[in-house]
């Protein structure tokens, strides 16, 4: 990807539009109009042309069923599929013949207990660590064959955020456009575009360094997000978000998926799964458990109207509180 290859599209380019629109919007609307964020991040990562998105009325998630994707796309390549994956740290299991399918479009829940396999899982899709055994295929390219150009595709927040914490916000974003190939005009403008829009442009000075946790959720959100990826690997990504910020970051997701793109999330708020997720799996000990839509989940657990949370705690035996603290 050379510089020339990414430009500006469309009549008065969106992404130029949304500079100072988004700038003067934000001042009128102030951040609690999450819907109109929401808005202006698709206006930021594609070209509106002559339609306009309107958030349902009353609220700005997007519903969004990945059955209708697949239904006008029914020949589209899975986003993820991995069959009979294993992954041993020090001869013990961290995945363990691990086999799922995410269909395009999907936004899919991975969930687990702690020490399942999640993030040694999204470890092996992005090429950090090698599986013992088993293959995988990401947007339709073979790991780790063709890790370089899945990489170019994927939009990954970490669960340990690794950042540079030496250069401030907008530094380290542009650094990541330029690294994907974005021409340096266009990295410096969505910086800046993504610092306004999840509100990290108050303090330009300030280093990733200094950021707090829920800073440093956001600026990995908007380094997954400033090359305009086809699938977003998401490792609780919530975790140490206020309220104001975690809204727009699942509104932002949400959009995505309703795309086209493919939502990869794992996350111990399993109200928040439930919410979001057309489909969900539960692991254990490397292994699928149960596999599904939240119906069909019910129905391999045997808990014919059970919340997420009940069927995992169901499916991954977890022990009841003991009676004997007497102390307690």
């Amino acid at each position: 990807m050379g510089d020339q290859g990414v430009r500006p599209t469309g009549r008065g380019s969106a992404e130029t539009s949304l500079g100072a629109a988004g700038t003067s919007a934000r001042a009128t609307l102030g951040p609690g109009n999450y819907a109109r964020m929401a808005l202006a991040h698709a206006t930021l990562t594609n070209n509106m042309d002559d339609h306009q998105l309107e958030p349902a009325a009353g609220s700005a998630a997007i519903s969004w069923n990945a059955e209708q994707y697949a239904n006008a796309h029914p020949n589209s390549t899975p986003a993820i599929d991995i069959h009979e994956l294993r992954k041993e740290y020090n001869g013990v299991p961290a995945v363990d013949g691990l086999t799922i399918s995410v269909p395009a479009g999907c936004f899919f829940g991975f969930l687990g207990p702690n020490g399942a396999g999640k993030t040694t899982t999204i470890r092996m899709l992005v090429g950090l660590a090698q599986p013992a055994s088993g293959s995988i295929s990401v947007l339709g390219m073979p790991m780790p064959e063709k890790a370089y150009e899945v990489r170019k595709q994927i939009g990954l927040v970490p669960d340990d955020s690794l950042l540079f914490d030496h250069l401030t916000g907008a530094e380290y974003l542009q650094f990541v456009a330029r690294m994907y190939g974005l021409a340096r005009p266009v990295a410096k403008e969505r910086a800046a575009e993504l610092l306004g829009l999840f509100e990290l442009d108050r303090e330009t000075g300030k280093l990733v360094g200094e950021y707090s946790k829920g800073m440093r959720k956001r600026v990995a959100m908007a380094a997954a997000l400033i090359h305009r990826p086809k699938l977003f690997l998401m490792d609780e990504p919530f975790e140490g978000v206020d309220a104001v910020g975690a809204r727009l970051m699942k509104d932002i997701l949400l959009e995505q998926a309703r795309r086209g793109n493919t939502v990869f999330l794992t996350s111990h708020v399993l109200e928040v799964v439930e919410r979001l997720c057309d489909r969900m799996a539960i692991i254990n000990r490397g292994k699928v458990v149960v596999e599904g839509t939240l119906d069909e989940l019910r129905a391999q657990a045997q808990d014919g109207s059970g919340s997420l949370e009940e069927i995992f705690v169901r499916v991954v035996g977890a022990k009841p509180m003991p009676a004997n603290l007497e102390w307690l």
